[in-house]
């Protein structure tokens, strides 16, 4: 399956939450909050349909698949791999996605959203432990650090994005140097450490039904 590529605010009309697709913006400008209607000819439509337990799953899983932007081959994957680790899959399951490079990139504010930082992971700005890293999947441990390579910081960009990273805060588990535009990975994070509009484990409920 391709890619979406489509306005992102429909995802979230689709799911009826903020997904913050596209980072700060959302705050600001949320078509959500103006059109709290499913998209397309039948969204507006007054009928309430009592949805099945197995329709409330689907939806969980496919808000933290857009969520993180990932397809939905690699989020099985992804789950099966949280499903075979010790202690709890939801848990598991979220600690992976949290620590995949694009999400780190976001959560380090060096992107406004984690569809701008897959890109610009894809386009080789970041190594990871001083070794040029272009995959945005790849996973990250504790005490990772992650840094935009040189040829990079002398970009417009980044220029433009160390200014602005001082307005910025950062997770706990993360830690960031703005000068030198260097995050590290205190350690992985809990679910108490992240506010996410879903709940992962009817995301379980959905792949063990």
């Amino acid at each position: 399956m391709a890619r979406y590529t489509g306005p992102v605010c429909k995802l979230c009309r689709r799911e009826g939450v903020k997904l913050f697709l596209k980072g700060d913006k959302c705050m600001s400008h949320c078509t959500l909050e103006r059109r709290n209607t499913k998209p397309g000819q039948h969204g507006a439509s007054n009928r309430r349909n009592k949805e099945s337990e197995y329709a409330k799953q689907l939806r969980e899983k496919q808000r933290v698949r857009r969520t993180y932007g990932v397809l939905e081959r690699q989020f099985s994957k992804t789950f099966h791999t949280a499903a075979n680790r010790p202690g709890r899959t939801s848990e598991n399951l979220l600690q992976i996605l949290e620590m995949r490079l694009d999400n780190l990139v976001y959560r380090l504010g060096l992107a406004d959203s984690r569809a701008q930082a897959r890109q610009l992971v894809n386009h080789g700005h970041f190594a990871v432990n001083g070794r040029k890293t272009d995959i945005p999947s790849f996973i990250a441990k504790p005490n990772d650090v992650i840094t935009v390579r040189e040829r990079s910081k002398g970009t417009e960009y980044f220029k433009t994005r160390a200014l602005l990273l001082a307005q910025k805060g950062v997770p706990t588990w993360l830690s960031l140097d703005i000068n030198a535009l260097t995050g590290r990975v205190v350690t992985i994070p809990s679910r108490a450490d992240l506010e996410l509009p879903f709940d992962e484990q009817m995301v379980v409920e959905y792949y063990q039904r």
